[in-house]
């Protein structure tokens, strides 16, 4: 990167999509000095979820429910990590 280079002004996106266009079509290092280090904190950051609807036997919502409550979390936080695991276990079984 030559030095003195002047920056340009990163642009206002209206939406995620039109952002991710202009990072895929245009250069980083016009927009920032990639020879300075930049601390971030990345720690709160959450991953975008979205809403589903799953139709449950009664019978298993309800010790879904009972597991959750033994273990003082909600239960919808318990199936997240329950699906979340198996998903894992099943991905390292088809490498």
């Amino acid at each position: 990167m030559r030095k003195n280079k002047t920056l340009k002004s990163i642009p206002k996106f209206k939406n995620e999509n039109e952002e991710r266009n202009f990072w895929a079509t245009n250069d980083a290092t016009d927009y920032f000095d990639m020879s300075k280090q930049v601390k971030i904190d990345l720690s709160k950051l959450k991953p975008t979820t979205k809403s589903i609807s799953i139709r449950l036997p009664a019978y298993l919502l309800m010790r879904i429910k009972e597991i959750a409550n033994s273990r003082d979390v909600p239960y919808q936080s318990l199936m997240k990590v329950f699906l979340a695991e198996r998903v894992k276990r099943e991905l390292r079984k088809s490498v």
